[in-house]
């Protein structure tokens, strides 16, 4: 979910972990709500509901994946066409050449991988998750944590306002940096 507003100097980030979800989503919502800007939101497994808690729009990805699902099947059954009936057409028992019941399988199966290669590809490429990627990665988050990142520009975040707001929800540790990027 970043930005670009990263590179500016006068951004600070705060990191407030969770030991809980509900906290997590609740905190995230009122923080946007008093006008917080949430950076981003790592937890060690899906959350239901935090994309419209934080904001976010939904996804571009299922279009993504959709559009190379045709593209797979367009391609298997052009591939299957051209090589039954024009470039290699074997006449085996009178059958006719471009007998598409038989193409059924392969189309089905060049759908799929086109589909899913290509999303998880445009995945990694927008989350920037290369191969020698060095993402932060906070601790306790791949078990059993849930961290809530904010953004903040100059002074525009009150501390002691905020630090009752992640009070107010539980948080176990608050951590300021600008390193979490």
């Amino acid at each position: 979910m970043g930005n670009t507003d990263a590179a500016n100097k006068n951004v600070r980030f705060t990191a407030v972990f969770f030991s809980n979800e509900d906290d997590l989503k609740a905190c995230a919502m009122e923080a946007r709500l008093r006008g917080i800007n949430v950076y981003d939101v790592f937890s060690p497994f899906p959350v239901h509901g935090i994309d419209a808690a934080v904001g976010l729009e939904p996804s571009r990805l299922t279009w993504i994946g959709f559009i190379a699902g045709v593209f797979g099947l367009s391609f298997a059954l052009v591939l299957q066409v051209w090589t039954s009936a024009y470039d290699w057409a074997l006449n085996v028992g009178g059958k006719p050449f471009n007998s598409f019941p038989l193409f059924i399988p392969v189309a089905f199966e060049l759908t799929v991988l086109f589909a899913g290669l290509i999303s998880i590809g445009v995945l990694f490429m927008r989350n920037r998750l290369w191969i020698f990627s060095k993402k932060k990665i906070f601790d306790g988050v791949t078990d059993d944590r849930f961290v809530l990142v904010l953004q903040q520009m100059d002074a525009s975040l009150d501390t002691k306002k905020a630090r009752l707001l992640f009070e107010k929800y539980n948080a176990v540790e608050i951590t300021e940096g600008d390193e979490f990027v």
